[in-house]
Parts: C-alpha cells; sequence; structure tokens
C-alpha cells in the first residue's frame, strides 16, 4: 500500500493484540532460499516502525520471516471482493497467495490469520 494506507497501523495491531514481532517496516528485502522467499529489513531501520501521530518507535523484531502471503491494502471497503477468486503474484520466481483487504477492519487482523493458516496447513 501507498503512504498512509494502514501498512504500519496494522503491523502496530498484530504486535500489540496478539504479540507478534516486526520483521520490517517501510522498506523488505526479499531473498529466495530453496524456492522459498524471506524478507527482512534494511540494518538501519531494523526493529523501528513509524506510528502516525506518534513517531518512530522501536520494537523486538525477527531479523527475518518467510513469506507466505501478500496482503494488498484497499482504500476503501467497496473495493474488496464479497467471494474473491483465488489470486497470487510472483517475487523472484516464487508464486505467493495475493489477499486485498481493507486494513481499518476491526476484523482485518482475524482475516489475514484465517488466510495465512488455510496456506499453511
Amino acid at each position: 500500500g501507498k503512504s498512509g494506507s494502514g501498512k504500519s497501523d496494522l503491523a502496530l495491531r498484530f504486535i500489540e493484540e496478539k504479540g507478534a514481532k516486526l520483521v520490517a517496516d517501510d522498506q523488505v528485502l526479499l531473498t529466495k532460499r530453496n524456492d522459498l522467499l524471506y524478507g527482512c529489513s534494511p540494518n538501519n531501520i531494523c526493529g523501528k516502525l513509524e506510528v502516525r501521530g506518534i513517531g518512530i518507535c522501536e520494537f523486538d523484531y525477527l531479523k527475518e520471516s518467510k513469506i507466505d502471503l501478500c496482503v494488498e491494502l484497499a482504500s476503501s471497503r467497496d473495493d474488496i471482493e464479497r467471494m474473491p477468486v483465488d489470486e497470487f503474484i510472483n517475487f523472484l520466481g516464487i508464486s505467493i497467495t495475493k489477499i486485498k483487504i481493507y486494513p481499518f477492519d476491526c476484523s482485518t487482523i482475524c482475516k489475514i490469520i484465517v488466510k495465512t493458516s488455510s496456506i499453511i496447513s
């Protein structure tokens, strides 16, 4: 999503509500290993998350994480299909599932968890 689309807000909710660990904010460096996709943060911003209205905050973070899902943030609920067809996106020759959701719904975190669980299991 573009600036102000809710990326950092969503990350903050995952951290505070679900005990998630930050991997990267603002920029994600992608690597491919054993036909799997991984993401990490540039060294100069590891553990840092921009919280709009507060500033740059520091959090515990993971050095890297496997990427199983791409979440596109919609600017409006009207942009979301009720029954979307499966969609995929390719990064570094690796195809991963992609979903489009509105980031500011109370259920957004749960939707991402449900979709991720269906991919991994």
